[in-house]
């Protein structure tokens, strides 16, 4: 209320502090549920549910090697190896929320010419761990991967990664010189513009949105989830890799291939493959062909077995291949 003093002095403005209150109380409490809100997005986001995949290796005619990998953070990485003596090894990473099953109608058609490791991400699968870290430690996790290679003699290996799978690929390759060749399949480029385009619906809360969840990458995972990226680490990448993905993907758009494909620009062995068609995950009928060919080129030719052809088992045109349903 305002109230007037005496002649001469000036007029005081009293404002009851219920009037304060209750707009204060109001803004903190919607600040504090959006801070909320974000949690629950970051812990549904490391800890999505798994989808049931129903595939074994005996409907390929696989019988693979168990393998247990120990991370650096003793987390166990479960994997399956189908060796072929003397053939180079391609390490095949599924995308999220899958398992190495999900690769298995790719990696039975390679394995007649290739050492083929199914590996389980960390959190996913058979591998331990209470998260996914969305490519922080995923990174190192593929190292000691290659460490295992090695120990079993084997020195020449390349990465196949669909979607989470072929981030983590890129930003290892860039770090790691063992891995001779990647196909990155679907990646997206930035974690940061994949989470602005998943939530677009909350308009510019959005941007806020996905800094609070850095934030709680930070707090509960030990590190900042968006660095590195696939897109910084393509810029320093000279490895060779082949880049697929569908101008008509659905879940990760086509307009993180462009950026990738422009910071390849300055490496001389990138390759492109842009089908016009195809869901995420959907396979195109030369895919299988294109991918061995390229494995074969860039890693030898040593490992003996039938040339593919579409009708190979993975190959058939249209067919959903690595997860069709996954990111």
């Amino acid at each position: 209320m305002a109230q007037s003093s005496s002649a001469g002095s000036p007029c005081v403005i009293m404002v009851p502090v219920r009037a304060l209150a209750y707009p204060a109380l109001l803004v903190a409490c919607a600040v504090g549920a959006f801070a909320v809100a974000s949690l629950l997005a970051f812990w549904i986001a490391v800890r999505p549910p798994r989808i049931a995949i129903p595939l074994a290796p005996a409907d390929y005619g696989l019988a693979p090697e168990p393998v247990s990998i120990a991370a650096d953070d003793g987390v166990i990485l479960s994997g399956w190896l189908v060796l072929r003596p003397g053939a180079p090894a391609i390490v095949f990473l599924h995308g999220y929320p899958a398992d190495k099953r999900d690769m298995l109608p790719l990696a039975a058609a390679l394995s007649p010419r290739f050492t083929t490791l199914l590996m389980d991400l960390r959190y996913f699968g058979q591998s331990g761990g209470h998260a996914t870290t969305l490519g922080l430690r995923e990174r190192r996790d593929l190292a000691r991967v290659l460490d295992f290679l090695a120990a079993r003699g084997i020195s020449r290996a390349g990465v196949f990664g669909f979607s989470l799978g072929g981030a983590v690929a890129i930003m290892t390759a860039a770090e790691d010189p063992r891995i001779r060749a990647v196909v990155a399949y679907a990646p997206f480029a930035d974690l940061e513009s994949l989470g602005h385009e998943l939530y677009f619906w909350l308009g510019p809360l959005k941007y806020p949105l996905v800094r609070l969840m850095t934030l709680w990458g930070r707090l509960f995972l030990g590190g900042d989830l968006m660095q590195p990226s696939p897109l910084g680490a393509a810029r320093a990448l000279s490895t060779p890799v082949l880049l697929v993905h569908s101008r008509e993907d659905e879940q990760i758009p086509f307009r993180h291939a462009e950026r990738l494909r422009a910071a390849l620009a300055a490496n001389a062995r990138a390759e492109f493959y842009f089908p016009e068609r195809g869901r995420h995950g959907e396979l195109p009928p030369d895919f299988t062909a294109r991918v061995a060919a390229f494995f074969a080129a860039h890693l030898g030719r040593d490992g003996r077995g039938p040339a593919l052809s579409h009708n190979t088992p993975g190959a058939s045109g249209g067919n959903p291949g690595p997860a069709d349903r996954t990111r």
